[in-house]
């Protein structure tokens, strides 16, 4: 991306530049300036001899990358440069050659820093790893590199350091700040069997902490490395204009031919070369070439240091114009942390009896549910051979069945099953051959979800939930988040169907948790996952992934992929705007080559920074959308 006007670049080259002057591109440029300045002011021989000077050192960001092109068979930017400003030294036009030079240098330099700024940004997160972390080996505690680290070791972290690899808290309680990580500010309680994420900050007492990855394969090292990959991949708007680009230089060539040639039949061939040399200037696609990576380049480093993981240039485009957002419901419009709120035992059967039942068929299931029956109801042997189907429940062996009314009928619980669907519970049953009761879970609507419902709305994107659980608990819980299209009682395979159908012209996202809701979230336009940190099925198959548990990030991505893509249109329009202007101008003499270079060069750094502005740009605030800490 870096190299589309000038032959390929070593991107880590201009990664080492901190500062605008230490890019090798403005040093050049700022020698030519000089140098330019000088021969102006001095004139005669001496000032010739150094706007020549000028023209060479500008030359040296362009000429070696022209040359390799050419070695190469290819015919680039570069070369159409070059080309251009031999033309105006052998015209004797020292001062344009120089301009050239001058102007062109100045462009890349910025076009280099800017993303080296952006990459830089990125892989800073990775500073977030400690230099050295405490590990206890044989008894004692020692201090190693991060990269010393093997499965199993165990790490201590006092209050105020920060984890060096992933790993699971085995003593002690904390808080712990992901803020660097997943955008979110609020301090998560953790103890014994939490997962810590490399970079989060010890915020509590001292814990100690197994070692689950080594550095280099950590959940922090795997998101950059993946946002670096995104910020590489094409999109449809990049790939549409590098089939412009492309064929466009050979065409100006061959049309800098014919106009040159003219000169033999029209009148002086002086002018006409003249003319010919302008117009390889001004039909020059730099701007274009460079207009779509590096906003993409822009857009998804900034997403990615406030927790979204955008993957690549079409998810960014694709995220941006989208009009419909399907919502699953556990998990997304939730906190996914359900609780036993009521159990309603059949005639002649206890409370207690109808936990243990349910219990038993659970105890293997890491089902969000499953987990708030066992919390109910702990230390149950588990039932022998229990098979799950789809969509309705558990069974075992023995006939004992767990399921959703419907699949076992609710018998004279019929009201009660109606009263707690109604409250927005999630009701089970449990039989063994005869009902013995209902279980209602319910699972706490995300106190965010109504104000992300109303930014979705305030953004022209109408939000729908799709859920499995039973319709009257889907309706309750939309009402509170203000929901009015809900799809309840689905399977996989409908929620995926449904995305589908969702379309009508319009560009669907799907937000689920990435795992239970992969075919919805391959099917959208744009699958996204909530909630992604540290999963690797998330991170790896969705188009975007909200590291954090907050909701508020899915308006805040929308607002931004739109920003960044009305960045993109401008800079594609003010590209071929530019060329479109300038190259009838150019051949019929109006402008001269110093006028195009000027307005041409001028160009190229207006979309650098209209581009810089995707990096800039923040979430919060965006199209009413509502900032983290509100």
């Amino acid at each position: 991306m870096a190299d589309a006007c000038c032959g390929p670049q070593e991107d880590a080259d201009h990664d080492e530049a901190q500062s605008l002057w230490q890019v090798r591109e403005l040093q050049l440029a700022a020698v030519a300036a000089v140098l330019l300045a000088a021969g102006w002011i001095v004139g005669g021989s001496v000032g010739t001899g150094l706007e020549l000077a000028s023209a060479v050192a500008g030359a040296a960001t362009f000429v070696p990358g022209a040359v390799r092109d050419v070695l190469k068979g290819r015919v680039g930017v570069g070369t159409l440069m070059t080309i251009a400003a031999i033309g105006a030294v052998a015209l004797g036009q020292y001062f344009e050659a120089a301009m050239l030079g001058v102007l062109f240098s100045i462009a890349e330099g910025l076009e280099h820093y800017a993303i080296a700024r952006t990459r830089r940004g990125l892989r800073a997160l990775l500073d977030l790893v400690p230099p050295t972390v405490s590990v206890l080996r044989d008894g004692s505690e020692v201090q190693v590199a991060p990269g010393e680290l093997v499965l199993g070791d165990l790490m201590v972290l006092r209050p105020g350091e920060r984890a060096a690899t992933d790993g699971v808290i085995t003593s002690g309680h904390t808080s712990l700040d992901l803020s660097a990580i997943t955008g979110e500010s609020v301090p998560v309680e953790a103890g014994p069997g939490a997962v810590m994420h490399a970079g989060a900050i010890n915020g509590g007492g001292a814990i100690e902490v197994e070692v689950t990855a080594l550095a280099s394969d950590s959940s922090l090292a795997r998101v950059v490395h993946l946002v670096e990959e995104a910020q590489d991949r094409k999109g449809v708007g990049q790939r549409l204009a590098d089939r412009i680009a492309r064929p466009l230089v050979p065409a100006i060539m061959v049309l800098a031919v014919l106009i040159a040639g003219a000169g033999a039949v029209l009148g002086d061939p002086l002018v006409w070369l003249e003319r010919a040399l302008v117009v390889l200037v001004a039909a020059s696609p730099c701007a274009l070439a460079i207009s779509i990576p590096l906003t993409v380049v822009a857009a998804v480093g900034a997403a990615s240091k406030q927790g979204a993981l955008v993957k690549g240039g079409a998810a960014l485009e694709e995220l941006g114009r989208i009009g419909t957002v399907a919502l699953d419901k556990t998990g997304t419009l939730t906190r996914n942390h359900p609780r036993v709120v009521e159990v309603v035992p059949a005639q002649g059967v206890s409370r207690e009896d109808v936990l243990a039942a349910a219990a038993a068929l659970e105890a293997r299931s890491e089902h969000p549910l499953a987990q708030a029956i066992l919390e109910a109801a702990p230390g149950h042997p588990p039932a022998e051979d229990v098979t799950a189907l789809p969509g309705h429940g558990l069974v075992s062996a023995d006939g004992r069945r767990l399921g959703k009314p419907g699949w076992i009928d609710p018998g004279e619980l019929a009201d009660d099953v109606v009263r707690l669907q109604t409250a927005g519970a999630t009701v089970v049953l449990v039989d063994n051959g005869t009902l013995l009761g209902a279980i209602a879970v319910r699972d706490d609507l995300r106190g965010e979800a109504p104000q992300v419902v109303d930014s979705l709305r305030k953004l022209g994107i109408e939000p729908a939930m799709l859920t499995g659980d039973n319709y009257r608990t889907a309706t309750a819980l939309a009402a509170k988040a203000g929901i009015s299209v809900v799809h309840a009682e689905l399977l996989p395979e409908d929620k995926a169907a449904l995305v589908d159908r969702m379309r009508d012209g319009h560009k669907v996202a799907m937000v689920g948790d990435g795992v239970n809701d992969a075919p919805a979230l391959a099917t959208a336009d744009v699958g996204i996952a909530m909630g992604a940190m540290g999963t690797d099925v998330a991170i790896e198959t969705a188009d975007v992934a909200l590291m954090g548990e907050d909701l508020r990030h899915l308006p805040q991505v929308l607002a931004h992929a739109r920003h960044a893509r009305r960045v993109m249109v401008q800079n594609v329009g003010l590209s071929l705007a530019i060329i479109t202007v300038l190259i009838p101008l150019a051949a019929f003499g109006v402008l001269g080559l110093a006028t195009v270079v000027f307005v041409h060069e001028l160009a190229e750094v207006l979309v650098i920074l209209n581009a810089i502005r995707a990096a800039r740009s923040t979430f919060a605030g965006r199209a009413g959308v509502l900032p983290l800490n509100a």
